[in-house]
C-alpha cells in the first residue's frame, strides 16, 4: 500500500519584488494588463476590448494555503460530501474520501476498470443534486472499450460507510471510440434544474479535429442529459437529423472545467495549443469555433488554420490568455470568507500552477489575480467549502489537498501592515 501522508505545510508567499504579501502574484500598476509576456498569436487582435490581458487586480484579504493531504497519485476531481468530507478521484483509477483534519480512506471499491494512459483515467467527481434522499455520486473516467477508449459517465450509490459505489450504471459513453491517450475532457456540473453537463475534448490528434465540428461526433462537445442519462427534450439538436441528441455546444478542444453561474449560465473554460486557452459562456447551439477559429499558434509553431480568430456563425470566447495557464476544473465564488470576490471566476491553472481569480462585469473579464502562487504545484480541481475556504487539489505524482483561507491578522496592505477595515468592495 503506497504511503498516504498527512501534512502540516502552511505555505505564506514572502514580501518580495515578485509575490505579494498573501501569496498571490503583486497587481501591476493600476489599469495595466497582469500579463506582460509576448504573445505566441503576436499579430492576433483581441476581438473586443478586455478579451485577454485583464487588468490586476490583488485581495487585501491576508490569505495562507495549508496542505491538508498529501501522497495522492495525480489526483484530478475533487467534490465535498454534505458530511463535510471531500471526494477525491486519482487519475490512475482511485477514487478516495477525505476528511477536512485530512484523513484519507482506502480507495473505494465497486468503480468500473479505467484507462489510464496519458490524459486518460479516472477523472471528475460530482455529487448527485438528489444525494441526500439516494446517496448517488457519479464520475467520468476514461473507459476501455473495443478498439480503444472514450469518455464515459457513471452512478452510483455511495454505501452507508463509504467504503465502496453500489448499483453502479453507465448513464453515458461518448462516441466514436478512438486509440488515443488524450484529450478526455472531463468536467461534470449540475444546473439548479438536476441536468447534468459533461465536457469533451476532440481527441487531439489531427485526424480527429474536424469532429469537433461533427454534429454526428460527441467529441469536442459540451453534453447536456438527464441524471439518468436521458436526453431533455428541449436539447437544441434534438430531432435533427445526423445529430447526437446529447449535444448541447460544439467546436471545443479541451474542455476540463464547467460551471453553472448564480443565474444559471453555463461556463466552460478549455485548453488552447501555444496561446489560446478560453473561457466561454456555453450557451445552446452554439458553435465555438475550434479548429476553424482559434487563438494562438500550433505547438509546433505556425497558424491554426491560417491564423482565423474570428468568422461569421462562430462565437467568440469571453476571454482567452496567450501564453496560456493551461485550465483545469472553474467554480463560482459565493462564499463569506472573501465577500468581494462573490460572483468570480476562480480557474485551476496547470502549467502556471496559481489559481487564476477573474472579475466579471456584465458577462465581461475586467480584472485578473494570481492566488496561491507559493505552492508550486499543477493546480487540477478546485472548490468552495461553506465556510468560503478554496479548497484544491495539484496534480502531481505526490499530489495534494489544499485548503486556502483568509490568514490570521484581517486585511493588509501591500507592506503588509494590518488595516482595521476595509470597503469589500476594494477586494475586487
Amino acid at each position: 500500500m503506497r504511503l498516504l501522508a498527512l501534512a502540516a505545510t502552511v505555505g505564506v508567499a514572502a514580501l518580495s519584488a515578485a509575490c505579494g504579501a498573501n501569496g498571490q502574484d503583486a497587481a501591476p500598476p493600476a489599469g495595466a494588463p497582469l500579463e506582460t509576456r509576448p504573445a505566441n498569436g503576436a499579430a492576433q487582435q483581441p476581438a473586443f476590448p478586455g478579451q485577454t490581458r485583464a487588468p490586476g487586480v490583488r485581495t487585501e484579504t491576508a490569505m495562507a494555503h495549508r496542505v491538508v493531504a498529501s501522497g495522492l497519485e495525480h489526483p484530478w476531481g475533487l467534490a465535498l460530501l454534505p458530511d463535510g468530507r471531500w471526494l477525491v478521484t486519482e487519475r490512475p483509477g482511485r477514487l478516495r474520501l477525505i476528511t477536512a483534519d485530512g484523513a484519507v480512506g482506502e480507495p473505494v471499491a465497486g468503480l468500473p476498470a479505467v484507462d489510464a494512459r496519458g490524459q486518460g483515467g479516472l477523472l471528475d467527481v460530482a455529487v448527485g443534486p438528489t444525494f441526500g434522499a439516494d446517496r448517488l455520486i457519479y464520475w467520468s473516467y476514461a473507459e476501455p472499450r473495443e478498439g480503444g477508449n472514450a469518455t464515459s459517465v457513471a452512478r452510483g450509490r455511495l454505501s452507508d460507510d463509504g467504503t465502496r459505489v453500489e448499483a453502479v450504471q453507465v448513464i453515458f459513453r461518448a462516441l466514436p471510440v478512438y486509440d488515443g491517450d488524450k484529450h478526455f475532457g472531463s468536467s461534470l456540473a449540475f444546473d439548479g434544474a438536476g441536468h447534468l453537463f459533461i465536457t469533451l475534448g476532440e481527441r487531439s490528434d489531427a485526424p480527429m479535429r474536424p469532429q469537433a465540428q461533427d454534429l454526428g461526433s460527441h467529441m469536442g462537445k459540451t453534453i447536456r442529459i438527464n441524471a439518468d442519462g436521458s436526453v431533455p427534450r428541449d436539447n437544441p439538436f434534438v430531432g435533427r437529423a445526423g445529430a447526437l441528441p446529447e449535444i448541447w455546444s460544439l467546436g471545443h478542444r479541451n474542455v476540463q472545467g464547467v460551471a453553472i453561474a448564480p443565474n444559471g449560465d453555463v461556463w466552460t473554460v478549455e485548453h488552447g495549443t501555444r496561446g489560446g486557452d478560453e473561457i466561454n459562456l456555453d450557451r445552446a447551439g452554439l458553435n465555438y469555433g475550434w479548429p476553424e477559429v482559434a487563438y494562438g499558434i500550433e505547438y509546433r509553431g505556425g497558424a491554426i488554420n491560417g491564423g482565423v480568430t474570428a468568422r461569421e456563425g462562430i462565437e467568440q470566447p469571453v476571454y482567452y490568455w496567450d501564453p496560456v495557464i493551461a485550465p483545469g476544473g472553474m467554480t463560482f465564488y459565493d462564499g463569506a470568507m472573501f465577500p468581494g470576490w462573490r460572483g468570480n471566476l476562480l480557474i485551476a491553472g496547470l502549467k502556471e500552477k496559481h489559481i487564476a481569480r477573474l472579475v466579471l462585469d456584465g458577462g465581461r473579464v475586467v480584472g485578473e489575480e494570481r492566488l496561491m502562487t507559493g505552492l508550486g504545484e499543477r493546480v487540477r480541481d478546485i472548490a468552495v467549502a461553506p465556510d468560503g475556504a478554496v479548497w484544491a487539489v495539484t496534480d502531481e505524482q505526490n499530489g495534494k489537498l489544499v485548503r486556502l483561507a483568509a490568514s490570521q491578522g484581517g486585511y493588509r496592505s501591500a507592506r503588509g501592515a494590518s488595516l482595521p477595515e476595509l470597503n469589500p468592495a476594494a477586494v475586487r
